[in-house]
């Protein structure tokens, strides 16, 4: 099950942040950010874009105050990168993509 966690925010909406399997490739984690109204609409919102086995179910991974305020500025209010190892090592040079840019990724051929 992939970690995850919520943040409500002052104004009433809320930052789910989700550790999912990288779509197209069978190997490693990316960290998914979602701005929307509740929960369940932001899991609807990842539904929609094809992610359809999301869930979020508990609050063991929240999202930190640096990306609460990286999906606070983007338009979008969606976005990823990849997820740190289980060893807890930071990627913290990596920036944050928009979620269209995970979903067009190219798949490896064998």
């Amino acid at each position: 099950m992939a970690a995850g966690g919520f943040c409500k925010l002052p104004n009433g909406c809320v930052v789910v942040a989700l550790n999912l399997p990288s779509p197209g490739s069978g190997s490693g984690f990316v960290r998914v950010l979602v701005l929307a109204q509740n929960r369940a609409r932001a899991l609807t919102r990842l539904r929609n874009l094809g992610l359809r086995a999301v869930y979020l179910r508990g609050n063991a991974a929240p999202p930190t105050p640096d990306e609460i305020t990286a999906v606070l500025h983007h338009p979008d209010g969606l976005i990823w990168r990849t997820a740190p190892d289980s060893a807890g090592q930071e990627l913290s040079q990596e920036l944050w993509h928009p979620i269209r840019a995970l979903l067009r990724r190219p798949t490896a051929q064998a």
